[in-house]
């Protein structure tokens, strides 16, 4: 079985890739927007760029599964999802596995609409689809930690929200199983990790592992919004994410389903875990 993956230079993609050559798979492609930069990933690589169809019915060819790990771009991802689930489709690709957002039909975090767009796309398509509703990476928080202890502070809108977040190495490893399992085609995931944290949380084991004096301080949206932009963010990212944290607080990344552990066969990464990576650089 041909196993293409998308996005394979990301940070997701890179983990996906090294389950799948540690499982044993041996046709797996690389799909990139710019092939050069997976060089050092060891496998074959194709040019696939979401904005130039014209590139992705060739880099489909002769594929049987493939992982659509949804794009970076938000805002024009429905765009570039829905042509590559076209691409898909002509290919004659056997099935699609996509990464998702958790609870996408219900979730009221902005970011869900383009994954609901995206799913309705693939429904339509006639495709067999696997869907990985992923809920959010622990280390979209954790990765700000050695900043979190130079100014003291955790910064955010989410208040005492709580997030059922898990690492990338799990959601990884979750593709990875639903590429090379069985079982698994026409099936909906939603993956959360094992226990929830909230901002408070982060910002106590910070302080816990780094012996710093860091507190988590609840802004308001548009106050939190400002600081993302003097951090170098674009003004539109900036407020999207300062909404993101203000729809966390009202529980819209918290869940209490075990599918991911149950799926990996072992329990989600700890807060601990990541936030100790974190500091470790």
């Amino acid at each position: 079985m041909t196993i293409a993956v998308t996005g394979a230079t990301g940070q997701l993609g890179r983990k996906v890739i090294a389950g799948l050559k540690a499982r044993g798979s041996q046709d797996v492609i690389a799909l990139a927007r710019s092939p050069e930069k997976g060089a050092d990933l060891g496998i074959s690589l194709r040019e696939a760029d979401y904005d130039r169809p014209e590139t992705l019915g060739p880099a489909l060819q002769g594929v049987d599964t493939l992982l659509l790990i949804s794009s970076s771009e938000v805002g024009k991802r429905a765009a570039q999802h829905a042509a590559i689930i076209a691409a898909a489709k002509a290919a004659g690709v056997g099935r699609v596995v996509y990464t998702s957002i958790l609870n996408a039909d219900h979730n009221p975090i902005s970011l869900a609409e383009e994954h609901r767009a995206t799913e309705a796309a693939l429904a339509e398509s006639g495709l067999t689809v696997t869907l990985l509703r992923n809920g959010w990476y622990t280390e979209n928080y954790a990765s700000n930690a050695p900043m979190a202890v130079a100014h003291s502070a955790v910064l955010g809108s989410a208040g005492e929200g709580r997030i059922s977040g898990a690492s990338r190495d799990d959601y990884a490893a979750a593709a990875v199983e639903v590429l090379t399992g069985q079982g698994h085609a026409g099936r909906t995931y939603e993956l959360a990790g094992d226990s929830a944290f909230t901002l408070s949380d982060l910002a106590a084991e910070i302080a816990a592992q780094s012996g710093a004096d860091v507190v988590y301080k609840d802004l308001p949206v548009a106050d939190y919004a400002k600081v993302l932009e003097g951090a170098g963010l674009a003004p539109g990212l900036a407020a999207a994410i300062a909404g993101w944290d203000a729809e966390v607080a009202k529980g819209a990344l918290e869940s209490d389903d075990t599918t991911l552990s149950r799926l990996i066969g072992r329990p989600t990464t700890p807060l601990a875990e990541v936030v100790k990576a974190a500091l470790a650089g």
